[in-house]
């Protein structure tokens, strides 16, 4: 073989072969800069997520409203559990002074809604975290283990074949009604749907190559749950704790309207909707604010759940 070629250019001219070609020299840093992503998991959701502006317009209504339920109060002439002096009147519809107007006994509406709100919110919130976490652990462990498949398979086909009002109503006439005792009580009821999402998955991804090849160079069981296969789950997780939050605010004002929820003496959406029961044909006010801050807290949560379980989706970041 030749070791000369023939120029492309105009002046005919014959080069060596040695002549065109010219050797880099290896450098680390340059290679390690070349083979360097910024991709990262959570910055790629958010822009997925940035996406949907509708999803972005309802977080941020969600957002004023939880953080205008604590200005509401600052700002309110009265405190929730106010009388005023001339009690004995009772309703007054919204005004200048009464932005809400008054409950049955004088007490100052804007108050109590907005501290209501609050309530509500926080034993959502509450409820949810604890779903997640105690229906992520028993998921993952009644789909992994075989050996606790049995026990948990008949433990939730027991607690669940029985309507978890029957349950909370027991809990309300036996033990009590309290905030401590509404959350724990639906956490402990509550975390069915959400083991059951993840036992399921956890069946497609146990035996998927890369699970195998941790269990075979002894790859303990705990590590190949939190970095194998939990992170697979991203999207049902944070979609079934966008549905729990409204779930848990819904079965709240359900109980709280049946007489089963809170203490009369914790405010809560629920207990004000029940209180306006009586009253709301004649005073509709007392059952148009609670429900509408139900109706945009239960909205939004779920539409910008779906939007964020869509977004954290892996499938969608190729």
């Amino acid at each position: 073989m030749s070791d000369t070629a023939i120029n492309p250019d105009q002046t005919g001219k014959i080069e060596n072969e040695d002549d065109l070609f010219v050797f880099v020299k290896y450098s680390p840093e340059a290679a390690e800069r070349t083979g360097y992503s910024d991709y990262s998991y959570w910055k790629s959701v958010f822009q997925h997520f940035l996406k949907k502006k509708s999803a972005v317009v309802q977080s941020c209504i969600f957002i004023l409203l939880v953080i205008f339920s604590f200005i509401a109060l600052v700002i309110g002439k009265y405190d929730y559990h106010h009388l005023r002096p001339d009690y004995l009147q009772q309703f007054i519809n919204p005004n200048n002074q009464y932005w809400f107007g008054t409950d049955n006994i004088g007490r100052d509406y804007w108050c109590q809604v907005w501290y209501s709100t609050q309530t509500s919110i926080k034993l959502a919130a509450l409820v949810g975290a604890g779903e997640c976490v105690v229906g992520v652990i028993i998921g993952c462990l009644w789909g992994y283990v075989r050996k606790l498949d049995r026990l948990i398979t008949e433990i939730y086909n027991i607690i669940n074949s029985i309507p978890t009002i029957l349950y909370m109503t027991l809990i309300a006439l036996l033990v009590g009604k309290s905030f401590t005792i509404m959350a724990v009580s639906l956490v402990c009821f509550g975390w069915l749907v959400m083991a059951r999402n993840v036992r399921n998955l956890v069946f497609i991804y146990r035996d998927r190559e890369f699970n195998l090849a941790s269990r075979a160079l002894g790859t303990p069981i705990s590590r190949i749950l939190i970095r194998n296969i939990i992170p697979q789950l991203i999207s049902v997780i944070i979609l079934r704790l966008a549905l729990s939050i409204p779930g848990t605010i819904t079965m709240e004002t359900t109980l709280s309207y049946l007489g089963l929820g809170l203490d009369v003496n914790t405010p809560s959406l629920g207990i004000l909707l029940r209180n306006a029961r009586s009253f709301f044909l004649d005073y509709p006010y007392l059952l148009v604010f609670p429900a509408i801050i139900v109706s945009l807290i239960t909205i939004t949560f779920y539409l910008v759940g779906n939007a964020f379980s869509d977004a954290s989706d892996p499938r969608n970041h190729v």
